[in-house]
């Protein structure tokens, strides 16, 4: 018998811009592997939609109640998490407060665009379509 394909599953990360002070996004190191810094996020809910799944994970992994500004892209690359297939819709947020660790996540911290630590899953290429203002860009056409 020939085994099913994995289905993708759908996750949300958010970028969250520090309000007042240098130019930052909102990292948190991973609890569970992979181990290593990743934008806050996580997989939604049944039921759930994807900006409530955003504003329920940041609050969770970081304790701060957010504003969803837009929509930054979608990423579905097949590798782009080691343990399975998966597609997130990528969020620009803003959050007042002092972020606190929560949920599966170690510590929290404020870090320079410019001087991100090496980072889990896609990350990097996330911030880095951030950085350089790449919001909704659509992908080359696949076989066409």
């Amino acid at each position: 018998m020939r085994a099913l394909p994995v289905t993708p599953l759908l996750c949300v990360d958010i970028i969250v811009e520090r309000v007042g002070g240098p130019r930052a996004v909102l990292l948190v190191e991973r609890r569970h592997p992979p181990h290593g810094w990743a934008l806050p996020g996580g997989f939604v809910d049944v039921g759930e939609s994807c900006e409530a799944a955003a504003v329920r994970e940041l609050r969770e992994e970081t304790n701060l109640h957010g504003e969803l500004l837009c929509q930054l892209h979608t990423y579905s690359d097949p590798s782009r998490d080691p343990r399975r297939p998966t597609a997130s819709v990528v969020f620009v947020a803003r959050a007042h407060g002092e972020p606190q660790a929560g949920d599966d996540a170690g510590q929290v911290a404020w870090w320079p665009l410019d001087a991100l630590p090496t980072l889990c899953f896609d990350h990097a290429t996330i911030l880095n379509d951030y950085r350089i203002g790449r919001h909704g860009f659509a992908a080359p056409r696949v076989g066409m």
